[in-house]
């Protein structure tokens, strides 16, 4: 019994010895543990600078383009079209032949006119003659006062009728100018709404064809009350400015800022502003939905990514890294442009501001930069 024991007593002081050894990696480590507390482990974050720039303070609205010029021609004679000068769509110039009429009418009634002129112009001369005849005559005594009253009288009704037949030739005249159309100014035409053997004449409803001036062209928008006075004084010292660009493209034009409208609307608070667009290049088409964007003037701020930007229950802030450590800095925000936030109070530019990480940092934590991703 005690051989056995004794055998027993071996085992366990074994297997204890065992254990020992096995766990002594656990007693170093919280022996170690027990030395002193360790380092926190720094969190990657991405950085950017805060910095102070130039500014634009500006309003975006939609607009619509429309022509400065635009009309619509009709014939002003009762005739047919004998021939159409431009192919539909086209741009024309001021001058350009457009249309022509037939005229035949009015040409016979010219001659007529120019007839009839001619016919009174003789009669008016074999007057005057008598006149001037009555004249010596009554200076001889060879005949009465009458006769040279009387002649004076006929000459002067001629006078009266060759005025009026001199007038009725100058209007056919303008009548036939009518069977000519030219481009009032320079555009872009529309369709021919009618060919050559069309039948027109005033009373029609529908135009022969539209032209609308292209350049330059107007962009009507609307803006809050709010920046009203704001762009007056900016249009005094001629700072403000017009962009405007197409939907869906980076084509855009810039102009400026040719009226606003004497009123505010009431219902929803909102001006109408025109803008003068130069167009040189036709980017800007009538009657386009246009995104503008009215730049009322241009102010050195602080601004970093807006995406630097966190908010909490007590306002707008910021992680600013500095000697490695993040710190919360509460900041004012005045507006935000193109993804970059001006800063109104709270920084003064040139801080390290944590733009990428936020989730995983409190006041204080030890960070460590990391190279910003590309296009970032």
């Amino acid at each position: 019994m005690k051989k056995r024991n004794l055998i027993l007593l071996a085992a366990g002081l074994g297997l204890v010895a065992l254990a020992a050894f096995i766990t002594r990696s656990s007693w170093t480590g919280s022996g170690a543990s027990a030395q002193g507390p360790q380092r926190p482990r720094a969190v990657s974050v991405e950085l950017a600078k805060a910095e102070r720039k130039p500014v634009p303070v500006d309003v975006d609205s939609i607009g619509t383009v429309t022509p400065m010029s635009s009309v619509a021609l009709k014939s002003r004679v009762e005739t047919t079209i004998v021939s159409v000068h431009f192919e539909d769509g086209a741009k024309v110039n001021e001058g350009d032949l457009l249309f022509t009429l037939d005229a035949r009418q009015i040409d016979a009634q010219i001659e007529q006119a120019e007839g009839t002129l001619a016919k009174d112009q003789a009669q008016l001369e074999g007057a005057q003659r008598d006149l001037r005849r009555y004249n010596d005559l009554v200076a001889k005594g060879a005949t009465t006062q009458v006769n040279v009253d009387n002649a004076k009288t006929q000459s002067e009704i001629l006078i009266g009728t060759i005025k009026a037949d001199q007038s009725a030739l100058d209007n056919l005249k303008v009548q036939k100018s009518y069977t000519i159309i030219r481009a009032p100014f320079s555009g872009r035409i529309s369709a021919a709404n009618v060919k050559v053997g069309n039948f027109v004449r005033p009373a029609d409803t529908s135009p022969l064809a539209v032209i609308n001036q292209m350049a330059p062209v107007y962009v009507t928008f609307a803006i809050p009350q709010r920046v009203l006075v704001d762009l007056r004084d900016a249009m005094a010292t001629g700072d403000s400015k017009v962009i405007a660009t197409i939907p869906g493209h980076q084509r855009s034009e810039t102009g400026k800022v040719a009226m606003v409208e004497n009123s505010v609307d009431a219902t929803t608070g909102m001006v109408t502003v025109r803008g003068v667009m130069g167009n040189e290049n036709e980017t800007l088409w009538p009657g386009t939905l246009v995104a503008t964007k009215l730049i009322i003037r241009t102010e050195n701020s602080v601004v970093v990514p807006t995406v630097a930007v966190q908010r909490s229950q007590s306002g707008n802030f910021v992680f600013v890294v500095k000697e490695g450590v993040a710190k919360v800095q509460p900041v004012k925000v005045e507006r935000t442009f193109q993804g970059i936030s001006v800063i109104a109070e709270g920084l003064s530019g040139d801080e390290d501001v944590v733009v990428d990480g936020q989730l995983l940092l409190s006041n204080g934590s030890r960070v460590e930069p990391r190279a910003r991703k590309a296009g970032a």
